[in-house]
């Protein structure tokens, strides 16, 4: 009866119509496009963290001439959440968004146009060391967040796009 089971769960799984998006390793269709994206410079400390960890997940596959460019834009906003009854601030939340677009080189056509974002809390303690300290590793942590939402989000719309080819 389990063997029956079993055998009826992977016939099932199997017709579902899932596929990894990643088939193929390094040389899948997938992964030579997000090779292939050029990473267009972006504004300020945080702009060339999340550039620099967009490059490194684009590249993984390997070099590619260039086909796609994206373009990113960033908001970073740092507040303060918790006041005291001293007028001083406990807690801050330190929000990174992205609007970002991906261009195809060889058209111009945008192929996806989208906006993501991420955030972190940070409580401030009586060092100022301490709490500059928190907020760049703060910075760092949302970049590298922010970078693979990204590409999680462009491999989506390279796998769609590729998908719609066939």
């Amino acid at each position: 009866m389990r063997i029956l089971l079993a055998s009826f769960a992977l016939f099932a799984l199997s017709a579902c119509g899932l596929s990894p998006m990643y088939a193929g390793g390094g040389s899948g269709a997938v992964a030579q496009s997000l090779a292939a994206i050029d990473v267009a410079p972006i504004e300020g400390r945080a702009g060339w963290l999340v550039r620099s960890a967009l490059e490194e997940r684009f590249g993984a596959a390997g070099q590619a001439s260039p086909q796609y460019r994206i373009e990113v834009r960033l908001d970073d906003q740092l507040e303060g959440l918790a006041v005291l009854r001293d007028d001083t601030i406990s807690r801050e939340r330190r929000t990174l968004r992205a609007r970002y677009q991906l261009i195809d080189l060889s058209s111009g056509e945008i192929v996806l146009d989208a906006s993501d974002g991420s955030d972190a809390g940070i409580d401030v303690v009586s060092s100022e060391y301490a709490v500059i300290a928190a907020e760049q590793t703060a910075l760092e942590n949302l970049s590298q967040d922010l970078a693979q939402r990204i590409v999680t989000r462009v491999a989506l719309a390279l796998r769609s796009q590729g998908d719609g080819e066939q």
